[in-house]
Formats: structure tokens, C-alpha cells, sequence
């Protein structure tokens, strides 16, 4: 899945979150104090960033050529 552009429930502006958050993730934060500082404080919000998970790297083996 590609993180949306917008929150499915509250309709929040949260794509341009991802970099940062991930970046962070990968350098050892705690994910409750990234999404704190990111200003994400609706669990809706919060859900689709812990729920994600990267499949681009996987999905692109099944690629038809």
C-alpha cells in the first residue's frame, strides 16, 4: 500500500509526514514520540502510519515484463 495523500476518516492532510516518519523510525525513535512531534494526535491519523507497510520492493518481483 502507498500511504494516501489524506486521512481515510478526518480527511487530514498526512502524505507529506511519511519521509520524516520513516526517516526517523530508521534512525531508532520511538514511533509515539515521532507521531507526537509530527502533530498527529487523532488516532485515525496515527493508524495509517503505524498500520503501513512498505510492499513496494516485494510487489515489484510479480512485475510483468
Amino acid at each position: 500500500m502507498i500511504i494516501p495523500v489524506r486521512c481515510f476518516s478526518c480527511g487530514k492532510p498526512i502524505g507529506h509526514l511519511w519521509e520524516e516518519y520513516k526517516k526517523r523510525i530508521a534512525a531508532g525513535e520511538s514511533p509515539k514520540k515521532v507521531l507526537d512531534e509530527l502533530g498527529l494526535e487523532r488516532y485515525c491519523c496515527r493508524s495509517v502510519f503505524l498500520g503501513q507497510e512498505d510492499f513496494i520492493k516485494l510487489t515489484g518481483k510479480f512485475k510483468k515484463s
